[in-house]
């Protein structure tokens, strides 16, 4: 798909309500490929989207900023056919954000897997080993391991093998997705009017408190009550194959289920009244 700046691409599974996907940063489309099937079975069709500068999208952009990919990620629905819930993993939590804010009649629903409520603030050791990390495919794939502290998929090593040399000439848009900009995305979060589920991992290595109000339940997007929202209870979970800090069962008592190796086949709706915002935390 041609866009002002390069090409994004994306590839489309199953027939029926359109969901699309967008990895975090250094990833590429191939991060859903455990979960796509199990949403094509739900009966989604599916549109796993490489975020720019990322997998087969143009290399080079003039912005990596989350509105940018927002912007790609409803080019995409208006390509395929809307309206969509938008799932954005990590650094593309924030981009979702900016999507249905922009084009509330093209999104009906947004998941934040892992979103950054506040810019992290390393000290000077953790600064320099984040840039060394950042500048390296070979690092950040030694990184990457990190990321499954509860199980990896059995086609892990050779997943990473292909990220990693699909990395070399493109750290720029890793970093790039991850910079700080503003507005940032929870001053446009009060825009979000649709039904929203945030899911966090307890055994994420990027949080060192999920749950916490920093991370696991941003203030922005819980300010608006309704008699449908309730605090739903934490489960264990682990991190799924191919779905970056998601975790993989159900939700007991809710409404709206993710989907992921090891949850029972059933589908994820925003058809279903619910309160603007859902925060789970897995652990």
């Amino acid at each position: 798909m041609e866009r002002d700046g390069g090409t994004i691409a994306y590839e489309v599974h199953g027939e029926g309500p359109l969901v699309v996907l967008a990895h975090g940063m250094g990833e590429n489309r191939r991060s859903f490929r455990h979960l796509i099937p199990l949403l094509v079975e739900a009966g989604y069709r599916v549109a796993s989207v490489d975020v720019r500068g990322h997998g087969d999208s143009s290399a080079h952009w003039p912005s990596y900023a989350p509105a940018e990919v927002g912007s790609d990620l409803l080019a995409v629905v208006r390509t395929l056919g809307g309206p969509a819930t938008l799932v954005g993993s990590s650094s593309s939590a924030a981009a979702v954000v900016f999507a249905a804010g922009d084009a509330p009649e093209l999104v009906n629903g947004i998941v934040q897997i892992g979103a950054l409520v506040a810019q992290p603030r390393p000290n000077p050791a953790m600064r320099l080993a984040q840039a060394a990390v950042l500048r390296s495919p070979r690092l950040f794939g030694l990184f990457h391991r990190t990321l499954f502290p509860g199980g990896r998929p059995a086609d892990d090593a050779a997943y990473r093998k292909e990220l990693v040399a699909g990395l070399r000439g493109r750290m720029a848009a890793v970093r790039g997705v991850i910079a700080p900009v503003a507005p940032h995305w929870t001053a446009r979060a009060a825009d979000v009017r649709q039904p929203v589920l945030v899911l966090m991992g307890a055994k994420d290595p990027d949080f060192a408190d999920p749950g916490g109000r920093g991370s696991g339940r941003p203030p922005p997007l819980r300010h608006r009550r309704s008699p449908h929202d309730r605090r739903l209870r934490p489960l264990p979970a682990r991190r799924p194959a191919g779905g970056h800090r998601c975790p993989a069962r159900r939700v007991p008592g809710g409404d709206h289920a993710w989907l992921g190796p090891g949850s029972p086949r059933r589908r994820w709706s925003a058809r279903r009244p619910a309160s603007p915002t859902r925060s789970v935390t897995s652990g």
